[in-house]
């Protein structure tokens, strides 16, 4: 009898998403609940994006829940490596089958040629799509131009009529026209693969026997499957988990709530409840409670449970549960909690400095470093006004610097201060005249201990949504002012 083997495969391009957690729950449960077993893989063929903290923040983050993994790059396995960096000669090698197979091809079309052809197809209100212009070159002539060490991709052809059958484990069969199929790039120039490719063969090399992933990669799924199709393998088991969504029905988005893992270890909810709570994201026990640990989800684990309806996170719900876990504590342990979370040495250890300058009591630390630990503060709109900014100017000046930090992985002092200071200067700005804005959204007062130190104390995640919270009390961002600032964020780059 075959072993079950699920997998989860992050890309470490930014902070760890709960919809990765819920995934790997999913995952997790699905394996163990069958005596199989549960693999991690890094997605790191983005190069420009991917880095080894966001990496660092993804296993932190998954082991904080309680989610452990039975192979991956921190831990090892048989099948290794297990970052797909790592494993540049292993898709060059099936790459290259599939071209002298004939089922893919190399493309030589420049990006604006692709972009010329998209627009006139557009004009046309026909599909964007590759139009094959590469697809019929003598090989001979496509090995000339590779050896001459002209730019290239390789891109998979695929049919353009009929419909892809493809078997899901919620929904039966789903059908989807090839005519919807673009004919996808494989290896890009740079010779690392594209998801595509990469996930089919790491799937295949690692024995993964089941696939569950989140719904938005279903249209895409007749791509995946001609491959397997075209090495001859057995495709895994499919299984598209239904998207979290936000209150108002839309695709959860950072813009709307908080997606981070480690912004809720900060905000001081329980890793048991959060786990518990992504586990009633569309599936409930048997009994319908609302109450339960990994363990008791693990036994009582049937996919066939999941409900297709796109289940909401909704933090006011995840609060409430969290309040059940905290109440139902020894009130050793609720010490211990609350010790572990914020008063532990090290985090004590970081802000000491910073306020033993600053009190001639002990009684007044709560008033001037309370900030230090809480979640959303009670800011108000007046500590917001500005001698020199209008108050559009003041929303465009925080909402340019949370973009900044938003993109920055390494967390550091200076690191925090070059990116005030990047738009303060493309804004023809001193530090002085940004600074004080910093101090009311991150502190809530209008002077407190160094506020530089304080991001970096309080860390990325808090820093990023006491500024969302900042912005949104000042009549947030409209879509125009929206689109006019993120062309200014890009002329910054």
């Amino acid at each position: 009898m075959t072993t079950v083997r699920t997998r989860i495969a992050p890309s470490p391009t930014g902070d760890p998403h709960v919809g990765t957690a819920y995934i790997a729950l999913f995952n997790l449960c699905f394996a163990r609940q069958h005596g199989g077993q549960f693999i991690l893989r890094i997605e790191d063929t983005d190069q420009l994006r991917s880095t080894r903290e966001s990496e660092e923040q993804i296993y932190e983050a998954l082991r904080w829940l309680g989610i452990e993994w039975d192979e991956g790059p921190d831990v090892g396995g048989p099948h290794g490596p297990y970052r797909q960096s790592e494993r540049r000669e292993i898709y060059k090698k099936y790459s290259d089958e599939l071209v002298s197979k004939g089922h893919a091809f190399p493309c030589f079309c420049s990006a604006e040629r692709l972009d010329q052809v998209r627009a006139e197809q557009t004009a046309r209100k026909e599909t964007p799509r590759y139009d094959g212009h590469c697809m019929h070159l003598e090989p001979a002539e496509a090995q000339r131009r590779i050896a001459a060490g002209e730019s290239h991709v390789v891109r998979m052809k695929v049919p353009t009529e009929g419909v892809c059958v493809v078997p899901d484990m919620l929904r039966g069969d789903v059908e989807i026209p090839w005519d919807r199929m673009d004919m996808q790039v494989l290896m890009k120039a740079d010779g690392l693969p594209t998801y595509f490719l990469a996930n089919v063969v790491d799937d295949h090399l690692m024995g993964i026997t089941h696939v569950l992933r989140g719904e938005e990669w279903l249209p895409s799924a007749p791509k995946l499957i001609k491959l397997y199709e075209y090495f001859g393998w057995e495709q895994p088991a499919l299984c598209y988990m239904p998207l979290l969504r936000n209150p108002d029905k839309s695709k959860l988005s950072k813009r709307k709530n908080p997606t981070s893992v480690t912004f809720y270890q900060r905000m001081g909810y329980l890793p048991q409840a959060m786990l518990n709570y992504l586990g009633r994201m569309g599936w409930s026990m048997p009994d319908e409670r609302e109450k339960f640990t990994l363990e008791e989800m693990i036994e009582h684990f049937d996919i066939n449970r999941v409900s297709l309806g796109g289940p909401i996170f909704d933090i006011e719900k995840l609060s409430w549960l969290n309040g059940q876990w905290i109440r139902e504590l020894s009130v050793e342990a609720f010490a211990q909690e609350v010790q572990a979370w914020a008063l532990n040495p090290d985090y004590l250890m970081k802000i000491a400095p910073h306020v033993q300058g600053r009190v001639e009591t002990f009684s007044q630390i709560a008033p001037l470093a309370g900030f230090f630990f809480s979640g959303a503060l009670p800011l108000n709109a007046e500590l917001f006004a500005h001698k020199k900014l209008s108050a559009e100017q003041v929303r465009q000046v925080m909402q340019l610097v949370l973009w900044k930090l938003e993109a920055l992985r390494q967390w550091e002092k200076d690191r925090i201060t070059g990116c005030i200071q990047a738009v303060a200067e493309h804004l023809s700005l001193k530090l002085r005249d940004v600074m004080p804005l910093m101090f009311a959204a991150i502190t809530g007062q209008a002077s407190s201990v160094s506020v530089l130190d304080a991001m970096e104390i309080i860390g990325p995640d808090l820093t990023r949504f006491r500024l969302r919270q900042a912005i949104e009390l000042l009549g947030g961002v409209s879509k125009k002012e929206t689109k006019e600032w993120e062309k200014l964020f890009a002329s910054m780059a």
